[in-house]
């Protein structure tokens, strides 16, 4: 109950106990809470935001789509506009799964974050213009074409040179 009262404090536009709004009322802030929660919710917060603060450098961009939907499920697609398994930029969006959160808690805390950094910009620039990220287990073939920025949490985040 202290951690639902902390929220309503902080966001009049709490609609449930499951979420702080709906992809129908804010479609971008949506987006970004559901690439913090399937990329980052198992890390801690500085990494959760550093996600969140990814995503919206990339939308101020030109290399990049213009809104924070379009970034998110930015990938190929086939012919019949459908997402191409595992070739989006970020993997859970064309996985194959089901995009819709399943753990309460850590989808009230990726929309917490997301509103936070899209309203208030707390965290924002957390990332210092990172506009890339891969688990710290992972080693993507483009990482040696980008400036090492840092380690936060589970993922490492680069930038453009």
């Amino acid at each position: 109950m202290k951690k639902l009262f902390f929220v309503l404090l902080f966001i009049p536009s709490l609609t449930s106990a499951k979420g702080l709004f709906t992809p129908n009322e804010n479609p971008e802030l949506w987006c970004l809470a559901q690439n913090i929660y399937y990329e980052a919710r198992s890390s801690n917060l500085a990494d959760q935001a550093a996600v969140a603060d990814v995503v919206l450098n990339r939308v101020n961009d030109n290399r990049y789509p213009d809104t924070i939907c379009g970034v998110v499920r930015q990938g190929d697609k086939n012919m019949d506009g459908t997402m191409v398994r595992n070739r989006c930029a970020f993997s859970w969006y064309c996985d194959g799964k089901s995009d819709w959160p399943k753990e309460d808690d850590s989808w009230l805390n990726a929309q917490y974050i997301a509103w936070n950094i899209v309203f208030k910009s707390t965290y924002r620039g957390i990332t210092e213009g990172s506009t890339h990220y891969h688990a710290h287990h992972i080693e993507p073939y483009w990482a040696d074409s980008l400036q090492l920025v840092g380690r936060i949490g589970e993922h490492i985040y680069y930038r453009w040179l």
